[in-house]
């Protein structure tokens, strides 16, 4: 018996094994067996429907198609792994059922071959489910090598850049990237079922706005001017709750051009959503139902491992609010400093270093990064952040130097972050001058005054909640993934050199 294996090959064999496998195409096409030729083939199963349901299937003709795994030549039979969509099923090859000009090609095929089979489905005195193959026959050749099956490809940088042969041997790969298309679908169904409508808004805009972030630039041609890719979502959403929509969302890509880490890249898909007539407590309590009711349905619990630490998403999120979070973790209290000049101190005696723009809000949120983010890892809703850094939030009635906004925080990340939207819009102006202020200062992420935005602000914007959930984190805590780019099927990479 032979057996043939998908082993790692020494790399001075490399060129020469590519060349076998062009050389085996070559014969091919010259005895009129081109497998590019081959434009269609009628798929009628798959493998897990099969082994799934054994008892239904043994001793039933079945049609399959995938991609060859493994291979055993045993002189007149063979075994052979066809991989599919769904997994991985063994098919049995004898000389004397496919006839011996068909098993001759079957020996010569290679590790990572497309092949079409229609047999019978039987269990192997084994007991591995098993197809007896009738007809096997190449539907598209593999011209490059698979890594070496027993450890599969491992190298970030190489998963990263061909995600293709990533998803080929790396099942659980393909798995996480499935849960990410079932985490949106049951995103959408929560929010169809409390009628909200889908929407979509421009990618391109005249001015970057929503957010806090560097934008990319490009230049439309036909009209001579430069635009933006969008980093938000929100001024445009917000437009249509003017014109009178009460629930709306989006699930779209936004793009933001900063530097790349395990939980940044530069274009990530967001949620959005605006709801009229509610504050940010009840977008808190839609925040919370949303994540418990995704991870019910798509992972079967409301809890998660992250790592080594078990997440609860199915009790009550904590909250606190922001000024009570630093006193907790770092032992000063915001409410007793009164000015500018005395948080500046106090950030000083603490080592934190701030710019001459900061003001006493930025600072405390300044001490609540450092204090307070790496110890939030069970959910918590973090709440009324200063105004400084809050441009689009509603002031607090009882205290205007803070915004009714909330960050939700898992595993040390932010996870979401809404608020009760400002909908005055002499404040709203102002808000923005003072940001254009920081813009001349050098903040380059401060927003700019967004003037269309204001006008429809002056026609009237009801009470509304917003909210922005990033979708990438979301799934990387759900599949449990330590960098956003597990969950990227196409991170940005830099060029090889």
């Amino acid at each position: 018996m032979t057996e043939e294996k998908n082993v790692h090959e020494p790399e001075q064999d490399l060129n020469e094994l590519l060349k076998i496998r062009r050389n085996k195409l070559s014969e091919l096409q010259e005895a009129g067996k081109d497998p590019f030729t081959i434009t269609k083939y009628d798929v009628k199963h798959h493998t897990d429907e099969i082994v799934n349901n054994f008892d239904q299937f043994e001793g039933v003709e079945v049609t399959i198609a995938g991609r060859m795994m493994s291979k055993r030549v045993m002189g007149k039979a063979s075994f052979c792994n066809v991989q599919d969509v769904q997994g991985r099923l063994q098919a049995y090859v004898r000389k004397d059922v496919i006839g011996e000009e068909a098993y001759a090609d079957f020996k010569k095929y290679d590790i990572g071959d497309i092949i079409g089979i229609k047999g019978e489905v039987f269990r192997t005195q084994a007991g591995e489910i098993s197809v007896k193959a009738h007809e096997v026959l190449l539907l598209s050749k593999s011209l490059q090598i698979l890594p070496e099956k027993y450890h599969g490809l491992k190298d970030t940088d190489t998963r990263y850049r061909q995600r293709y042969v990533d998803l080929i041997v790396n099942p659980e790969v393909r798995d996480a990237f499935t849960k990410r298309s079932q985490i949106i679908k049951e995103i959408r169904r929560y929010l169809d079922n409390l009628d909200f409508l889908e929407v979509e808004t421009p990618v391109l805009h005249t001015i970057p706005g929503g957010a806090a972030a560097r934008p990319f630039i490009t230049h439309h041609n036909a009209l001579d001017m430069d635009m933006y890719m969008r980093i938000a979502l929100e001024l445009h959403l917000k437009r249509l709750i003017v014109g009178g929509y009460e629930r709306v969302y989006e699930i779209g890509r936004v793009f933001r051009n900063e530097g790349l880490s395990v939980r940044h890249n530069p274009e990530f898909t967001l949620l959005e959503l605006y709801q009229a007539y509610i504050d940010y407590n009840g977008v808190m309590d839609l925040t919370e139902n949303l994540i418990r009711t995704v991870s019910q349905k798509v992972l079967g619990k409301t809890t998660v491992m992250y790592g080594d630490e078990e997440i609860d998403l199915g009790k009550p999120f904590e909250k606190i609010s922001m000024i009570d979070a630093v006193t907790k973790y770092s032992g000063v209290d915001f409410t007793k400093i009164n000015t500018v000049e005395e948080a500046r101190i106090i950030a000083k005696e603490h080592h934190i270093d701030f710019e001459t723009r900061h003001k006493k809000g930025d600072i405390l949120n300044l001490f609540f990064e450092k204090y307070v983010e790496h110890n939030l890892v069970q959910p918590t809703f973090v709440i009324d952040h200063p105004v400084e850094i809050s441009p689009l939030a509603k002031r607090k009635p009882e205290d205007p130097n803070y915004t009714e906004r909330f960050e939700l925080f898992i595993v040390r990340r932010e996870h979401a972050n809404a608020f009760s939207e400002l909908n005055d819009p002499i404040d709203q102006r102002n808000r923005f001058e003072a940001q254009e202020l920081l813009r001349a200062q050098g903040d380059d992420e401060a927003n700019q005054v967004d003037e269309d935005f204001l006008n429809a602000l002056e026609f009237g914007m009801p009470p509304t909640g917003g909210l922005g959930i990033g979708i990438d984190r979301l799934v990387m805590l759900l599949t449990d993934s330590a960098s956003i780019r597990d969950v990227l099927l196409f991170p940005t990479m830099k060029n090889k050199e």
